[in-house]
């Protein structure tokens, strides 16, 4: 949780010599800034995934630094790849079509993961581990060459009289628009805390977004207890591990279809659709039950129909749990991808409604994962708590629980009498639906208070672009 925090405060630009100063940075000197921290941090993230898988220190402390210094890493190159896509890009057309090709090659680098099956061998780790450092090495020299090559074509783009494709703002071609001045050199970080408390926008935001990330570990937690305890009886254990693997991918697949929608009809619109389909998928799973074949076989994830066998079709409750397991992950970790877009729109309003001389990115991002990370700690444990709550068995036991004591992190939950507890299989497939239910009920609600979209949206972009190039202008004159 730190590591947001910290990377807000260095992005926030808080007083010290320079800013004190009257010296600023430019929008394209803070890209370089972005573009060499990828280049750092992005190859120490894979050492420290290496580290995980090659033994060097005591078991429990290999795994608590490497846990702490992955998640470290990982926060830092998330943070300056998302907030370069609203310092890249101004118009809503030019950051899907970025955000289109992040999805592609996401989908490309995911299929590793079935790579991986090929090297798995719990008996011996050494070929597993040969592919871990293969893996690495790839992924560390990637970093260095993708950010040379943007490091490059920003530094061109800067010397060149016309302003090419990739800078849509103006202060990344030609003259250079110096930002850090006195404006923004004396805000402290309490100040810009005050600001966002008053940002309606930010705030509607964020109280759906933390339901989102809450549904999407929600989902990857109990995923695979999802496919043992529902679909075990009718799928083979490499056709669950192929599964587990494409709710992955899938996700960056559907994105290619979801980002020209965004285009047409701007991502307001196509995430509040995803919110009303994954409601409206789960009450049809929920209504349908057991005894409706034909609907559930209308809503089957397109990526599962082509290794549905006949005896897995004869089965309504399977299917019923199949569409619920498959569909929802993969529309659910989807619209997580959607909402990176929201944040850079998020970015834009915010330097117009405080006249801002240069876009808080990166700050707004670390703010934005740093109001919502309870979401993923909590999902996890409701979800247990929730399931031992209703069927009475404990995931970390075998037997039903029986009353042990008071000394519970959570209020014990009262067992049902055994003969009338519902099965752990019934239980999971009510989470299963109900989950989505609650989740889309609540975004719907917060995602309708959230005004920036259609002529508020663009009164937002065009404002920025006139002050982009009202400030380019009074330097020229100078």
């Amino acid at each position: 949780m730190w590591t947001p925090l910290s990377q807000c405060t260095r992005s926030a630009k808080l007083p010290s010599g320079s800013e004190r100063s009257g010296a600023g940075l430019s929008s394209r000197a803070v890209v370089l800034a972005r573009v060499r921290s990828l280049g750092w941090h992005g190859p120490l993230l894979a050492l420290s995934f290496l580290a995980f898988w090659v033994p060097w220190a005591p078991a429990g402390l290999q795994f608590l630094l490497c846990l702490c210094l992955y998640d470290g890493f990982l926060t830092l190159v998330d943070l300056h790849h998302h907030a370069l896509l609203a310092d890249l890009a101004l118009s809503a057309h030019d950051r899907t079509h970025l955000n289109f090709y992040c999805s592609l090659f996401s989908a490309a680098g995911s299929l590793s993961v079935f790579a991986s099956y090929a090297f798995w061998n719990k008996e011996d780790f050494s070929s597993f581990r040969t592919f871990c450092v293969a893996l690495a090495t790839g992924s560390g020299l990637g970093f260095v060459g993708a950010t040379r090559l943007l490091r490059r074509r920003v530094e061109v783009a800067g010397r060149e009289p016309v302003c090419p494709d990739l800078a849509v703002d103006s202060s990344l071609c030609g003259e250079e628009l110096p930002v850090g001045g006195e404006e923004v050199g004396s805000i402290t970080l309490g100040q810009y805390l005050w600001q966002l408390a008053h940002h309606r926008n930010f705030l509607w935001f964020v109280g759906m977004d933390l339901v989102q990330v809450f549904h999407c570990h929600f989902n990857s937690n109990f995923f695979p207890l999802f496919l043992e305890h529902l679909l075990s009886d009718h799928i083979s254990l490499s056709m669950g591990s192929f599964l587990l693997g494409i709710s992955y991918v899938a996700p960056h697949l559907n994105n290619l279809y979801f980002l020209p929608l965004c285009r047409r009809w701007g991502v307001y619109s196509v995430v509040r659709g995803l919110f009303l389909l994954k409601l409206g998928l789960s009450l049809l799973m929920l209504l349908a039950g057991p005894d409706r074949p034909g609907l559930l076989c209308l809503f089957i994830a397109r990526y599962a129909l082509l290794s549905l066998t006949p005896t897995f079709l004869s089965h309504s409750f399977t299917l019923a749990c199949f569409l619920s397991t498959g569909s929802n992950r993969v529309f659910t970790e989807g619209t997580c991808k959607l909402l990176t877009l929201v944040v850079t729109d998020l970015v834009d309003e915010d330097l117009v409604l405080n006249h801002r001389k240069q876009a808080a990115s990166a700050l707004l991002f670390g703010m934005v994962a740093l109001v919502t990370k309870p979401g993923q700690t909590f999902a996890p444990l409701l979800g247990t708590w929730l399931l031992c709550f209703y069927t009475g068995h404990d995931l970390f036991q075998q037997p039903p629980l029986t009353s042990v004591g008071s000394a519970q992190p959570w209020p014990e939950p009262p067992a049902p009498p055994r003969a009338q507890a519902p099965s752990l299989r019934q239980g999971c497939f009510y989470l299963l639906v109900l989950v989505p239910i609650t989740c889309a009920l609540l975004q719907l609600f917060t995602w309708s208070k959230f005004m920036l979209h259609g002529k508020r949206l663009h009164m937002v972009k065009a404002q920025r672009q006139n002050l982009a190039q009202a400030q380019t202008l009074d330097i020229k004159t100078v």
